[in-house]
């Protein structure tokens, strides 16, 4: 329970980038809201719930892809960067959702996919047709090798090689996922002025940002040299997974059309930008892609969303690894292409008190994050039978990996309601068992909620110059208990968090701001969390 908190926002928080430090809440339209009734979310029914978003103290909606598309990797295969999917509504509800968010003081952003567009995109179409069209050089194309296999060992993230073949260029076209996402070929300028008016366009529309998915797969090593294989060590379950990826992503050129887009963005105000880097390599390149003042304001990698445990040595060496003088991070423990954490780091029964602990250690962080839809209800993984998966990677390596569709599953709003009120058909996922209870409604009506808990926590960083902006100094990061300092205005804050399922020992010696769980003087219970205001 919270037994102490500031009442008024921070003074100095006004005078940042309102991007900096902030909470930033992601929605993923098909699950969110169904306002006509066919199964599948839209933009209207999110723009109905944008007073729920509100209220719980974030400063910022993410959209993930709503554009028109063949849905075979559900938005993220673009089949028009400017249009909006029939399924999801119009342009004029995109328009409507934008200033509904702005009039609530909300920030809008919206995914960018610069890596790779669908096979059904004109661009794609115009390029497979013959090798002198002007969009020709728009893909990755190259000949086979003499014996008809593909140019190169490279293996796509969905599982297989990374090359299919197109009998219209008689040459392989390159796809780091499905075959249906052909990769963009930026290292040609043309591709890169088109998708700066992408950019421009939605930009031209109000929206406050983009984050930028896959940034480091945007470009390739044009010498197409075989990537080597990997240590043999960890547990694989893609032939991707067989390999050090140094030659089919993350090309030193990214970073120059990194400095074109944010040149782009400078000439609105106050625009956000937001990588997703993921890969053995993401801290070097997010801090690359962060670099000074010319390049994307900040970045997330992948410490916490495929980490079987949450630790206190992995959230020291993820905190220390931004000093100071680097970009800016961003931080999320959870995420449309990762199952849910609450199920990830603990065992049903921890998971009311763990998830509690989860949530104010992810708002007690050093720089801004994100909340998934539902996590702010401490949802649990759903268990989503085989004959009811949409995830082309969970059908592919069912049942080796689990299903992104466990964390789809559209949002419970109303405990007693078809479908838990995320619509009156049957939806494209279906509603999990597990947030009956869960549910919005039930969760709004009682005091002591996780959600009440949640709002709590993000009014207390908001409150607290030091956790919403200040520095951060780990001070222990044990197997059970991690302690770290945030400081900011003169103010100085103790965080003090035991991630295990066993109490520990510690020392309780200044004012306390906040607690969750068991503690006395001299013990933290399992998964308990104090933040304490010291001299």
């Amino acid at each position: 329970m919270l037994v102490d908190q500031a009442s008024s926002d921070i003074t100095t928080a006004s005078k940042l980038p309102w991007w900096r430090g902030a909470a930033i809440y992601q929605i993923y339209p098909r699950s969110f809201a169904d306002s006509n009734g066919d199964g599948i979310g839209d933009l209207p029914g999110i723009t109905q719930k944008l007073d729920y978003v509100r209220s719980l103290g974030v400063d910022c909606i993410w959209l993930s892809p709503f554009f028109t598309s063949p849905m075979r990797d559900f938005g993220y295969d673009v089949a028009d960067y400017c249009g909006v999917d029939p399924v999801f509504g119009t342009a004029a509800d995109f328009d409507a959702l934008v200033a509904r968010a702005h009039s609530l003081g909300l920030k809008v952003i919206i995914d960018q996919v610069y890596s790779h567009s669908s096979d059904q995109h004109p661009w794609f179409q115009e390029s497979r047709s013959d090798r002198d069209n002007p969009k020709a050089d728009w893909y990755v194309w190259a000949d086979a090798k003499r014996d008809g296999s593909p140019p190169n060992n490279w293996q796509s993230v969905f599982g297989g090689p990374a090359w299919t073949w197109d009998a219209r260029r008689g040459q392989y076209y390159l796809h780091n996922f499905l075959k249906e996402q052909p990769d963009l070929n930026l290292h040609n300028q043309d591709v890169q002025d088109a998708l700066l008016d992408v950019a421009r366009f939605w930009l031209d529309r109000a929206v406050d940002g983009f984050r930028i998915d896959a940034i480091n797969f945007a470009m390739h090593d044009p010498e197409l040299r075989d990537n080597p294989p990997a240590p043999n060590e960890g547990k694989r379950t893609r032939p991707f997974d067989f390999q050090q990826h140094l030659y089919n992503q993350s090309h030193p050129d990214i970073v120059n059309f990194l400095e074109r887009l944010r040149e782009v963005t400078d000439g609105y105000r106050e625009r956000f930008t937001l990588a997703e880097v993921g890969g053995e390599h993401a801290l070097k390149e997010m801090k690359e892609f962060t670099q000074g003042g010319r390049r994307l304001n900040s970045a997330y990698g992948f410490d916490f969303l495929y980490a079987e445990q949450l630790t206190p040595k992995l959230v020291a060496s993820a905190a220390e690894a931004w000093s100071e003088d680097a970009g800016w991070p961003t931080w999320a423990f959870e995420n449309h292409d990762a199952p849910r954490a609450i199920s990830r780091w603990a065992g049903e029964e921890h998971r009311e008190r763990f998830g509690r602990t989860k949530m104010l250690l992810l708002c007690s962080l050093r720089g801004s994050i994100t909340l998934w839809q539902g996590e702010e209800l401490g949802l649990p993984q759903v268990d989503v039978p085989f004959d009811r998966l949409q995830d082309p990677e969970a059908i592919a390596n069912w049942p080796q990996t689990l299903s992104r569709d466990g964390a789809r599953t559209p949002m419970p709003w109303n405990s007693d309601a078809p479908h838990l009120g995320f619509s009156t058909a049957d939806p494209w996922l279906p509603a999990g068992k597990s947030h009956i209870d869960l549910a919005v409604d039930r969760q709004d009506a009682s005091a002591d909620s996780f959600l009440q808990f949640t709002r709590d926590c993000l009014r207390l960083r908001r409150a607290h110059p030091a956790l919403h902006h200040g520095s951060i100094k780990v001070t222990r990061a044990d197997d059970q208990v991690l302690v770290f300092e945030r400081a900011a205005d003169g103010e100085r804050l103790r965080c003090t968090f035991n991630l295990s399922d066993r109490p520990a020992a510690f020392d309780l010696s200044g004012k306390r701001i906040v607690a969750t769980g068991d503690l006395d003087d001299r013990m933290l219970g399992a998964y308990s969390a104090v933040i304490e205001e010291i001299a």
